[in-house]
């Protein structure tokens, strides 16, 4: 087993061409552990191979989330209209954009054709192919509902990717106006300050104390600019860096973003929407309770609905329903608890978790739209106060010396 799992990983993609059994010359490209290989198996196949090249994997780009679910939505229209799985990966990877999915798709297709069923090949691309997103698909293929699945897959990651979008843009607006604040702040304390101080300088006169403290505020941001402008990005690096090798500060970063004013209560609705519509995907597509469960704490996105989703897990194989199970974690509203009574007594689970989230992704639009109307007239206050009051500190003097003229 293990020489077989280092053989996998050593195999190289290759191009070939050659000519079929009517002479026509044909290409394509196949997966193999070396160019003896490819010309055997092209052999095998009636192919009289005439150029055999190891392709490079040199890549521009890179193959996005929203990329995967695009994917998703094509290639689960080509299955529902009947084309066959080869061609609708010719199609859809030939008319990528990205050229990084294209590649992708045509290294998934290759798998296939040399014998791998769609989830094997899925599977060979962690990084873009998570584990729900093959079981998924393993479902469709034991069942035979590999089209109605895929559709499934594609309405989950599009519904996925618009919850996340919704909280990026809920985050994303007060942080560039603070960015653009602090930078017409820096601007106007290290070049426009130090030249209405020159001129102060030949009043002879006293100047008011607001304009004293905003001078000296200048002359404490201009000698330590340097520190303090080193200092920011070095913080943000830094942080960037920790949270994505430190469990422990991704467990501190999630529980805080629970309990952030505002903000806390959209991550905590769009957590409990992606938690309800993994769970409802996957039950639907026939997955056990159980199994599925493994898939749905890594997709809400927050250790702290992992957690409990794993200490549902365990007492849902021991034998507690899952009502009494959400129930135990203290982490799920009322209303969620209730609905997932309702399905399991009327054997409706998946419906009433769609329901859920659905609800829930309705909650997090309002509460997206209600936070940038509350924003607005803040962000323009607190612009007005900080731009403002460091304007009219540098105008006072200029004032008083037309009050004396």
């Amino acid at each position: 087993m293990a020489s077989a799992t280092r053989a996998a990983v050593k195999d190289s993609v290759f191009v070939w061409e050659g000519k079929d059994k009517t002479g026509k010359i044909v290409r394509g490209e196949l997966r193999a552990g070396g160019e003896a290989l490819v010309r055997a198996t092209l052999r095998r196949q009636g192919v009289l191979v005439t150029k055999v090249k190891k392709r490079s994997f040199a890549r521009t780009g890179r193959v996005t989330e929203k990329d995967v679910t695009l994917f998703s939505r094509q290639l689960a229209t080509m299955m529902k209209a009947g084309v066959p799985l080869l061609q609708a990966f010719d199609i859809v990877g030939k008319g990528a954009a990205n050229p990084a999915v294209g590649r992708l798709l045509m290294d998934v297709r290759n798998e296939v054709e040399t014998g791998s069923s769609l989830n094997q090949a899925f599977r060979k691309y962690p990084q873009h192919f998570d584990a729900l997103f093959c079981n998924l698909v393993a479902a469709g293929e034991q069942a035979g509902i590999l089209d109605s699945l895929l559709d499934r897959l594609a309405t989950y990651k599009e519904k996925i990717l618009a919850v996340k979008g919704k909280i990026k843009s809920a985050m994303f607006y007060p942080i560039a106006v603070i960015v653009v604040a602090f930078i017409i702040t820096a601007v106007i304390m290290i070049f426009v300050i130090p030249e209405f101080k020159k001129v102060f300088a030949s009043f002879g006169a006293e100047l008011p104390a607001p304009t004293l403290f905003v001078i000296a505020l200048s002359d404490a941001f201009v000698a330590n600019s340097p520190l303090i402008f080193g200092g920011i990005i070095a913080a943000i690096v830094g942080f960037i860096y920790a949270l994505k090798r430190s469990e422990k500060l991704q467990i501190a970063v999630d529980r805080l973003m629970l309990k952030l004013p505002v903000f806390g209560d959209i991550v905590r609705k769009a957590t409990i929407a992606r938690w309800a519509r993994t769970l409802s995907t996957m039950f639907a597509a026939g997955v056990p309770l159980v199994e599925a469960l493994d898939s749905v704490g890594g997709a809400a996105g927050n250790y702290v609905y992992k957690s409990a989703t794993q200490r549902i897990q365990t007492e849902v194989s021991t034998g507690t329903n899952l009502t009494l199970a959400m129930q135990n974690t203290d982490v799920f509203p009322n209303m969620v608890v209730q609905m997932t009574a309702i399905g399991e007594e009327s054997g409706q689970l998946d419906s009433m978790l769609s329901k859920v989230a659905d609800f829930f992704e309705q909650e997090v639009d309002d509460a997206v739209g209600a936070l940038s109307s509350l924003l607005e007239p803040i962000i323009m206050v607190f612009l007005g106060v900080v731009i403002g009051g460091l304007v009219v500190a540098m105008y006072l003097p200029i004032f008083k010396i037309a009050q004396a003229v």
